[in-house]
């Protein structure tokens, strides 16, 4: 049986891992310099033991963890039988570093867009432009900090054990010029080769489709080997991570309801290159 793990305790279990290894020390150190059980170290590490304050609390002195990160960590523990994670954000979620962190831990990512190329499939040209487009006020530092991320997250992608990713695309994003048509050509030819990818899946959901449950919003869903199935969710200003069965079960929903809408993978490959050469092509009826 799965061992239900909430993701504020997962966020907990990988934030102990990253102090420790900034500290250049193994579990063995810790666990010597501690007292407790090498094994209980790297179980507490990886989300599969129960995490309780008093023993976090040790690590985190021992580690010389910074006082902030200690409370912003110890706030998490407390909370960490609450299910689901939202924040409210400015102009760079924080959520962001732990969707990054979940997706190299997944063996499956799915990801449905409406509006825009996913993150996992951008180039840097197509994010800027996008980045521009959606709020002019960021400086170009900030910009730069928004590009990284995506180049973060796509790093997943390389690795050989790396987890098997499914795109859905709405057409509409692949006709609409964002940064030029140039940048778009481009961002559809970088379509292409992820499309060739052994571990990757792209798929168009056709203007054809009409009405469908994609018109909710994005959906992206995270299955782990060993932790039960993510739901992440990302609105104007707010992130979240949907943890509860209910709401998984409604994700998933979705997204098989968007699949049974979607064009083969062979024909969306087909419609992608057809619009490479010809952007302003027509859609069809």
């Amino acid at each position: 049986m799965t061992k239900r793990t909430s993701v504020r305790q997962r966020r907990v279990s990988a934030e102990l891992r990253l102090l420790r290894l900034e500290a250049g020390l193994t579990c063995k150190e810790v666990s010597d310099g501690l007292g407790f059980s090498e094994s209980k170290i790297s179980r507490m590490e990886t989300g599969n033991r129960g995490l309780y304050t008093d023993d976090v609390s040790t690590i985190l002195g021992f580690l010389r963890a910074p006082s902030e990160k200690r409370q912003e960590l110890m706030q998490l523990l407390r909370e960490g039988e609450q299910r689901n994670w939202h924040e409210i954000h400015g102009k760079l979620p924080p959520n962001w570093k732990q969707l990054i962190r979940f997706e190299d831990e997944a063996s499956a990512i799915k990801n449905y867009e409406p509006l825009l190329i996913p993150g996992l499939a951008q180039t840097p040209e197509y994010t800027r432009a996008l980045v521009h487009s959606i709020d002019r006020q960021l400086d170009e530092i900030d910009v730069d900090k928004l590009i990284a991320a995506r180049v973060s997250r796509q790093l997943v992608l390389s690795r050989a054990n790396g987890p098997a990713v499914h795109l859905l695309i709405e057409e509409g994003v692949l006709r609409r010029f964002v940064g030029g048509p140039e940048v778009m050509r481009g961002q559809l030819q970088h379509l292409q080769l992820m499309a060739n990818r052994s571990k990757v899946t792209l798929q168009v959901v056709p203007f054809s489709a009409g009405g469908h449950p994609g018109l909710e919003g994005p959906l992206v869903l995270l299955e782990f080997s060993e932790q039960p199935t993510l739901a992440y969710a990302e609105t104007r200003g707010a992130s979240s991570f949907l943890e509860d069965e209910a709401s998984v079960a409604r994700v998933r929903h979705a997204w098989g309801g968007l699949l049974r809408t979607a064009l083969s993978p062979d024909d969306s490959a087909r419609l992608i290159a057809r619009l490479i050469g010809n952007p302003s092509e027509e859609p069809e009826p």
